[in-house]
């Protein structure tokens, strides 16, 4: 549709879905669509109805409905939780068909029979956060809704929304007296469902030294873990408050698991000794209580902040890889059936990482579906634009020009959709650096992408290849040397290594750059640009026979390797990086 086509207009916008859809499917998938359809038919839509809605769309577990006024969308969504509650009394808690809505007033976009913009995104999100029975609203319908419909409301404070720029203030709408009654006679109490992300909570360490100073020290890690934690965009982690409530308690993680809505818990201890401190910690999935990673830091208290920095960084750099593990092996226990985008993405990575051209292929696929399910995940698009340009590092692009577009649409669709995020940055700036002239404009993403999250070792290495290819070989290694610092156990490190390698050979270190690519090789033996250095620092240093051996195994990924169609991968090469051509073309690689 055309921009003169578009139609807008003020709106409330309410979001509802089935908290636990996938569970209850789970156990009873024709019953639960049954008990939905029903609920559709005698309840919701006729409610709909009585208080002026329309209904713009229904998917398997969800609805979005458009009203005129805010004020009757919010009695509209009491009335239909008042009626769900009475009709759970008599239910067990697992199940229970619960709803979870969200309501925001705001400006939306009518394209037919649908209805899009920033109104209904953030609706969405605040449906995302409301608890199995519950109503989230914004503060714009809030302002609109009190006073005016006998409703109450408890202020939750500010949320930050997934793919919403700025933290929004929210309120939880109490529904009446009736429902709260319902509430206190609940066989269990309603616990926050686990977030479509990886969510985790760290909780205060324990001081062991028997030092009281030693306490605020002890807080002060954990609240630069929390902070490390949250420029994670991939991750949910719980505010220090919350998980500060815990704090010089006794603690079941299971049960802090459920009551905080997480799926992993950090804990740790602080313990002070002849000028040393020795920080412990470990991450426990709280759904089984099973540690999945623990490590002791140790150092002197010389300098307490460079301590601090150091813990905290050798922390958080653990504590993402493992989680991101534990993610993906979870996913591939999951029932295959009705698997969201964020799934499709985890099941995506493995094939990802095996570097192969049918693995990369169903990468690209998965991550494809991904977007299809749901537009405005940032992540799948960025997995997506990935697939791509590692197609045209391995010389796989049947069609060059068409996978340079796409690694570049790819990436910059998941920056559009979330500009803050600084993985989706860094990339942008590689892609930036890699395909133009414009090395100042790459320099900034990077630059900012790593002030945005210093732990993201993702964001260290597109910032090293973006120097690389703007020919600061130097600043290159220093960027690919902490990402290797930041994730030592990457099964994707290779991807670290062997750019290394060659700014290394800029930089004349031949030696050091065969000594890198020999450590990649043995890591994945599939990757062609491992070899493509390899060849090049050994035929500077006149190793014929190495060379050849070097040469075969590169031919053997890329059979039609030419230097000059590699020359046409990226406009930077023949500027930047003449020592690392001329060694190729001293191994003896056709033209």
């Amino acid at each position: 549709m055309t921009k003169e086509h578009l139609q807008r207009r003020l709106a409330a916008i309410l979001a509802a879905d089935v908290a636990g859809y996938s569970r209850l499917m789970g156990s009873d998938e024709e019953g639960t669509l049954t008990q939905i359809k029903s609920l559709r038919k005698n309840l919701i839509d006729p409610t709909i109805t009585a208080h002026r809605g329309r209904m713009v769309k229904t998917t398997g577990d969800g609805m979005l409905v458009e009203f005129a006024s805010v004020v009757d969308a919010a009695r509209g969504a009491a009335e239909i939780q008042r009626a769900m509650a009475a009709q759970n009394i008599s239910v067990p808690q697992h199940k229970r068909i619960e709803f979870r809505i969200g309501i925001h007033v705001g400006d939306i976009i009518i394209d037919e029979n649908d209805i899009f913009g920033d109104g209904v995104n953030i609706a969405a999100r605040l449906e995302g956060i409301a608890e199995p029975g519950g109503i989230c609203v914004s503060d714009d319908a809030q302002r609109q809704i009190r006073g005016k419909a006998g409703l109450a409301f408890d202020e939750m404070g500010l949320q930050s929304l997934k793919n919403i720029a700025e933290p929004m203030l929210t309120w939880r709408l109490l529904i009446d007296d009736k429902l709260s009654s319902i509430s206190k006679h609940a066989e269990t109490p309603l616990r926050p469902d686990l977030p479509d992300k990886p969510s985790i909570a760290v909780l205060p360490f324990q001081n062991m030294s028997g030092d009281p100073e030693q306490e605020y020290f002890a807080d002060g890690i954990v609240e630069e873990i929390i902070t490390a934690l949250s420029r994670f965009k991939s991750l949910f982690v719980i505010a220090r408050n919350s998980s500060f409530t815990y704090k010089g308690k006794a603690v079941d993680i299971k049960q802090v698991g459920r009551e905080l809505g997480v799926r992993y818990v950090v804990e740790g201890s602080v313990r002070k000794g002849a000028g040393t401190l020795r920080i412990t910690g470990q991450l426990i999935d709280a759904t089984t209580g099973a540690h999945l990673w623990a490590d002791r830091f140790e150092g002197r208290l010389d300098d307490v902040f460079a301590l601090q920095d150091m813990i905290t960084e050798g922390v958080v750099s653990a504590i993402e890889p493992t989680v991101q593990k534990a993610e993906i092996e979870l996913a591939a226990r999951r029932r295959p059936a009705n698997l969201s985008a964020y799934d499709l993405c985890l099941r995506a990575q493995p094939h990802f990482h095996s570097m192969t051209h049918e693995g990369l292929a169903e990468a690209l696929w998965l991550s494809e579906r991904a977007l299809e399910i749901d537009p405005n995940y940032g992540f799948a698009a960025h997995l997506a634009g990935s697939c791509h340009a590692l197609r045209i590092a391995q010389g796989w692009a049947n069609d060059l020009n068409r996978e340079m577009a796409e690694t570049t649409r790819l990436f910059s669709l998941a920056l559009s959709i979330d500009e803050h995020d600084p993985d989706f940055l860094a990339s942008v700036g590689f892609v930036t650096s890699y395909l133009t002239e414009d090395f100042p404009t790459a320099a900034e993403m990077v630059d900012r992408a790593v002030v945005l999250n210093p732990n993201s070792a993702l964001a260290w290495n597109m910032r090293g290849y973006a120097y690389l290819f703007g020919g600061k070989a130097a600043e290159a290694v220093r960027s690919f040397e902490k990402t290797v610092r930041l994730n030592p156990l990457d099964p994707m490190l290779f991807l670290a290594l062997a750019p290394m390698g060659i700014a290394l050979i800029e930089l004349r270190r031949f030696d050091d750059a065969v000594a890198v690519a020999r450590k990649a090789a043995r890591q994945n033996q599939t990757y062609a640009t491992t070899y493509r250095c390899l060849a090049s620092a050994l035929a500077h240093l006149e190793c014929e026979a190495e060379v050849k051996q070097a040469v075969a195994h590169l031919l053997a990924i890329e059979p039609n390797f030419r230097v000059s169609e590699w020359l046409k991968r990226g406009a930077q090469w023949h500027r930047h990086n003449r020592l690392t051509i001329e060694g190729i073309r001293k191994a003896g690689l056709p033209e």
